[in-house]
């Protein structure tokens, strides 16, 4: 029997390959090979289940990034190259899914509320890293900005712009960071 986890996988797929009207407990069930009865032993209707799935989205690929890169510590310029490193190779992290929360949340209040938390605590996430590695005051937020909309224009495009073709990207906006944090005089 499958766990509520397992649901929640099936729904980042079906949403990544299929979009947010294919997620339908039928087409959930369907792709696991279980029944819709499993289905309610999890979740009490597709509503709690949506509800369930954008907040596994955000645990999953925000705060769950940031827990990693926080763990692992180091300076803010480490911890920006582990972040980057962890967006840009994480296989369970499909650009589709990024794009389709956001196409998802153009309709619907929930998701676009997730999406508005989400874009907000990477940004912020952002804007400490860059705050720490000494960035001026007055650049904080157009650096963390720049980062943060070169990953959602990348994702945006058409065909997206792979990860290994990002690299290169960031390497070149990462030079906007100081090798050193400035201290203040």
């Amino acid at each position: 029997m499958a766990g509520r986890p397992d649901w929640l996988e099936a729904g980042l797929a079906t949403l990544a390959e299929e979009g947010a009207p294919a997620l339908t407990i039928e087409r959930l069930a369907g792709r696991l090979g279980l029944t819709k009865g499993s289905f309610y032993h999890h979740f009490k209707n597709i509503g709690v289940f949506r509800s369930a799935l954008l907040e596994y989205f955000e645990a999953r690929c925000t705060t769950g990034y940031i827990d990693l890169v926080e763990r692992a510590g180091g300076s803010p310029r480490a911890r920006f190259g582990r972040l980057l490193d962890l967006v840009l190779t994480d296989e369970h992290h499909p650009t589709d899914l990024e794009v389709a929360v956001r196409a998802w949340a153009l309709q619907d209040e929930e998701a676009r509320a997730t999406q508005e938390r989400v874009d907000h605590l990477r940004t912020e996430y952002l804007r400490s890293l860059a705050a720490g590695s000494g960035v001026p005051a007055e650049e904080v937020t157009p650096i963390a900005r720049l980062l943060y909309l070169v990953l959602v224009g990348a994702h945006q495009v058409l065909p997206p712009v792979s990860p290994e073709e990002m690299r290169p990207v960031y390497a070149l906006a990462m030079r906007l960071l100081p090798d050193e944090p400035r201290s203040n005089p």
